[in-house]
């Protein structure tokens, strides 16, 4: 990836290649400002890159329209660094985590309802907790909202971009 700005161009990502197989983890580490978010959004295509491919499942994502792009990424979810500004501070936190699957058709009504109060179980949050705003929370507590999120509709393809930054050393250890 190329970045023009004021004059000078920055290539990104350039001659970077690796492969995840399925039940795997891979962790990408490197200095601030090495290309780790870079490579995070270029694989979801939240950023397009210059040359080269993105494969998921066989497929070079690069060459998807919107309407299958779309599909697509409901197997792929992303965690992002700030969580204060990813979330709708409008919206309650229980609606910000049952979006992904009301988008997605996974569930409704009663069903919806209780998947995202497991989902909360499962990240550590009550589910009296629900019912507030993304203000109300720590910036553990939202990071761990974040993840729920990306949970929702089960995906293939997790990518945590520094997720653990939000969370207090004790949580981080957990």
């Amino acid at each position: 990836k190329t970045f023009s700005s004021g004059g000078k161009e920055t290539r990104a990502l350039d001659g970077v290649s690796f492969a995840i197989p399925p039940g795997e983890t891979l962790a990408l580490v490197g200095e601030s400002g090495s290309g780790k978010s870079t490579a995070a959004r270029a694989m979801l295509r939240l950023l397009e890159i210059d040359s080269g491919e993105v494969m998921i499942s066989g497929e070079n994502i690069r060459d998807y329209g919107s309407q299958m792009l779309r599909k697509t990424r409901k197997q792929m979810q992303m965690i992002f660094q700030d969580p204060y500004g990813a979330l709708d501070p409008r919206m309650r936190v229980d609606r910000l985590v049952a979006e992904p699957m009301r988008i997605h058709n996974i569930a409704k009504g009663r069903e919806l309802q209780d998947r995202t109060e497991a989902l909360f179980l499962q990240v550590g949050l009550t589910a009296d907790q629900m019912r507030r705003y993304p203000h109300e929370f720590s910036g553990g507590q939202r990071q761990r909202v974040m993840i729920a999120m990306a949970l929702a509709n089960e995906p293939d393809l997790l990518i945590a971009d520094e997720p653990t930054t939000a969370l207090d050393v004790t949580v981080q250890a957990e």
